[in-house]
């Protein structure tokens, strides 16, 4: 007698666990680095006089954690999700006082990023009187303490190679905050347009490094629809309907955005050509937010897009002199039904849309659901588009 065939939900529960194994297969570590989209708790362990900032107060961390974690948002980030993705734990903060223990956690992935930090290193900005309150902490740096702890992760060459051959690289956002401490510097876009391409040219020079040091998978974030924002939208209101889209968003810093995006693909393909064998990987969460932005509804924010869950008042409900943590903000009580969390960054539930459009969907190039078909210890695999 011939067996049974399996139910359409018992089938679904069998792909399903198919899918999770094929993943976590992909790869062995991910490493982060970036600003406050990726940071998992390395700003306060640079703060020299003891300042604890805002984003290490409740409500944030509320969601997953229960507790703040020095992530800006009120759970999980893009980096985080990715790696439990592929099954793997949360990438650690980097600053030393973390880095204590079991060095086969560490090589599942460390998390570089800072809050504030930009591509381009502070001298650059300093010279045009531009100067970021929060942190000078640029791409350089994160990349050298990367480069200081690799050999305690690996006992020997070939195991460096095999480690860095088997890891994600995620290496940004970078530019936000290039281009939005220009901007609170008081600078116009006039003055920030020119400096684009050198913010882009930096990002690929810094995948140029990690593909030279062995990596062969280096994912690179675009920027953000910044004037979706509410931190934007509040600091620059206009008089002029004609400023904003239909969607409500700041015309003009979306468009910076989009010229930094466009010519860092630009960039990203120069990469590809002194590297074939390596999978340089575009992830485009400008529009894989807009997808969000553009329907709210359809993935259940009632709350809306472009007002913060967590601020202090105003018609975004964001307010810099009571920012989400400190005293005379308040938050909504369900942040998974809001876009924004606290003016600058998103909720956890928005990263886990914007983190399924990078990984399952269509926001990538090439492709990230294709690249698990190879062997991730071969350093000859190449996606398939």
């Amino acid at each position: 007698m011939a067996a049974a065939a399996p139910s359409s939900s018992l089938l679904g529960v069998l792909m399903l666990l198919a899918s999770i194994g094929y993943a976590a297969a992909c790869y062995s570590a991910v490493f982060g680095f970036g600003d406050s989209l990726t940071d998992a708790g390395n700003l306060i362990r640079l703060e020299p006089d003891g300042t604890v900032p805002h984003m290490y107060f409740p409500p944030y961390g509320e969601t997953y954690f229960d507790k703040p974690t020095g992530r800006c948002s009120d759970g999980r980030l893009i980096v985080d999700l990715i790696a439990q993705h592929y099954g793997l734990p949360l990438p650690p903060p980097s600053i030393p006082a973390s880095l204590e223990g079991d060095k086969n956690r560490l090589r599942a992935g460390v998390n570089f990023a800072v809050v504030g930090s930009r591509a381009l290193d502070a001298q650059f900005y300093e010279q045009r009187d531009i100067f970021d309150t929060v942190t000078n902490v640029s791409m350089t740096d994160q990349l050298n303490w990367f480069k200081e702890l690799l050999p305690s992760l690996c006992s020997s060459p070939h195991d460096c190679k095999e480690l860095l051959d088997g890891s994600l690289f995620v290496l940004g956002e970078f530019g936000g905050n290039d281009y939005t401490h220009s901007l609170l510097s008081g600078k116009g876009i006039n003055v920030i347009r020119p400096f684009i391409p050198i913010v882009t040219r930096a990002i690929a020079q810094a995948v140029h490094e990690l593909v030279e040091l062995g990596a062969r998978t280096v994912m690179i974030p675009s920027v953000l629809p910044l004037g979706c924002a509410a931190s934007y939208l509040t600091y620059y209101p206009s008089p002029n309907p004609d400023d904003y889209d239909e969607l409500g968003c700041l015309i003009w810093v979306n468009e910076m955005a989009s010229y930094h995006n466009q010519l860092l693909q630009q960039q990203l393909a120069h990469v590809r050509e002194l590297h074939p064998y390596a999978n340089i990987v575009f992830a485009d969460i400008y529009n894989a937010a807009m997808e969000v932005y553009q329907g709210p509804d359809t993935y259940g924010f009632s709350g809306g897009a472009l007002r913060a869950c967590c601020g202090g008042g105003g018609p975004y409900n964001f307010n810099t002199s009571a920012q989400c943590g400190n005293e005379g903000a308040t938050a909504c009580d369900n942040p998974s039904s809001y876009v924004n969390w606290d003016g600058y960054h998103l909720t956890e539930a928005a990263y886990q849309c914007i983190t399924t459009g990078l990984l399952e969907g269509p926001y990538t190039y090439p492709r990230m659901k294709n690249l698990c078909r190879f062997d991730s210890r071969k350093t000859s695999r190449v996606a398939q588009i």
